[in-house]
């Protein structure tokens, strides 16, 4: 079961996806962010994180227009220690490599990265494998 989240514009921004075959949420952002929107976007994947008590995150932020640069102390400061309280222990991030989005990715990296196992990709295959690859040494395949 997926959650999609419109903008103002009614446009779909966010889709949030439980993954049950690979037990990962799967965040795929679309577009401009605006800082309502990332905050609204990200408080909404906790739900299906602590429902699944999933540990593993595959954020996908390849279609993502523009920095985002006015959230990434939020997520720092408010959501990274709700989603790690809640079990959230690794987090792969696919950004393309040249984009503005991809400064931010970096930002929000440098401020989560010591208490969260986290990556940054350009290839959603090779996120895929680091996250399968973190569920076997953690047991879960």
């Amino acid at each position: 079961m997926s959650t999609e989240l419109v903008n103002g514009f009614g446009k779909v921004y966010l889709t949030i996806e439980y993954d049950a075959a690979n037990n990962w949420l799967y965040n795929n952002w679309i577009g401009y962010q605006t800082y309502v929107g990332v905050v609204a976007g990200a408080d909404a994947c906790l739900h299906p994180l602590r429902e699944n008590a999933c540990a593993y995150l595959l954020n996908d932020n390849r279609q993502v227009v523009g920095p985002w640069d006015h959230a990434v102390s939020w997520i720092v400061n408010d959501w990274g220690p709700r989603a790690l309280a809640q079990g959230l222990t690794h987090f792969a991030n696919v950004v393309s490599p040249e984009s503005l989005a991809a400064l931010s990715a970096q930002a929000m990296y440098l401020g989560l990265g010591e208490r969260l196992q986290m990556r940054m990709f350009a290839d959603i295959n090779e996120a895929k494998a680091w996250l399968r690859s973190a569920q076997q040494t953690d047991g879960l395949l």
